[in-house]
């Protein structure tokens, strides 16, 4: 969809959605639900509504991506599975889990309610091992494995466009091969609700980092240059850089702290512009994080 690796998505299973008779229904409801849930859609082939309610229920299941199956009962050919299951009336709808009935409604429903079912059932069986593949391509990243976490968080979004992490993860991976381009490509292609998160935010800020680190100076010479004047802030600004593209990362917030104390005015705010920048790309929790908001917070409120 938006080319990030050659992932390409996933055909949908040709057993995501089949018929079933009363020989094969142990198999394709009972025994396939106890490792995935599966909709079953009571129909007939002169049931209105059902003609309506059976593909907007294949859509969902569909969507989901294989979180959730489908098979279909034609009552008429089946009629003892439908007397087993009670099935008074059509369309009905059964959702299994673990060979047990969990849920399920009778007669049509609005496309909205639909999903929504879908989606429920489908979360029965969590989801589907992708924060564990997370976890495995952010390890892959702190270990230097930038490429291969590249393809595994393209994977991730490929089975999931909403997870924001995995997106991110896909630009991170770009920035740690060194390719910033690529990854301002990527952010740029960001879906609305995807940009609005904290995720895409922190993959921004690493990136508008890594493009200042091009242009940093030599830390050596700016900071004889601070320490000849220390209150030129363009100086300690551009020290500032020099030290975060070096991998001083405290020293950089030491010094746009400073910067801050003297003049929180200069160049529009820029330290506390630059500070925010750095707090985005590393993660909350970091210690550099929380020291260096609650020091800018004491000067703040001060």
């Amino acid at each position: 969809m938006f080319g990030f690796a050659d992932t390409k998505p996933q055909a949908v299973s040709s057993d995501l959605i089949k018929d079933t008779s009363e020989a094969t229904f142990m198999q394709d409801v009972i025994d396939a639900s106890q490792e995935v849930p599966v909709i079953v859609d009571f129909w007939a082939p002169w049931c209105g509504p059902c003609k309506t309610l059976g593909p907007a229920l294949e859509a969902a299941v569909i969507a989901a991506k294989g979180r959730v199956k489908m098979v279909k009962v034609d009552v008429d050919q089946n009629q003892m599975i439908a007397g087993q299951l009670r099935i008074q009336s059509i369309p009905t709808v059964y959702a299994f889990f673990k060979g047990q009935p969990v849920d399920g409604f009778q007669g049509a429903l609005p496309g909205s309610e639909i999903t929504k079912f879908v989606d429920k059932i489908a979360a029965l069986a969590g989801d589907g091992g992708l924060a564990e593949a997370i976890e495995a391509a952010e390890g892959m990243l702190a270990d230097g494995d930038a490429a291969d976490a590249a393809e595994t968080f393209a994977a991730i979004f490929e089975e999931d466009p909403t997870s924001s992490v995995a997106f991110a993860g896909i630009a991170r991976a770009h920035l740690a091969l060194g390719d910033t381009t690529r990854a301002a490509e990527i952010l740029e292609s960001a879906p609305p609700a995807i940009r609005a998160s904290k995720d895409w935010e922190g993959a921004k800020a690493q990136l508008d980092l890594a493009l200042q680190a091009a242009e940093a100076g030599p830390v050596a010479e700016l900071t004889a240059q601070v320490e000849a004047d220390p209150a030129n802030p363009q100086a300690r600004f551009d020290l500032a850089l020099a030290l975060h593209a070096s991998g001083d990362v405290e020293g950089a917030v030491d010094q746009l702290l400073e910067l801050f104390r003297r003049d929180r005015e200069w160049n529009e705010g820029a330290a506390r512009a630059q500070l925010f920048t750095i707090f985005d790309a590393l993660k909350p929790q970091d210690p550099i994080v929380l020291k260096g908001r609650r020091r800018l917070s004491s000067m703040i409120f001060a």
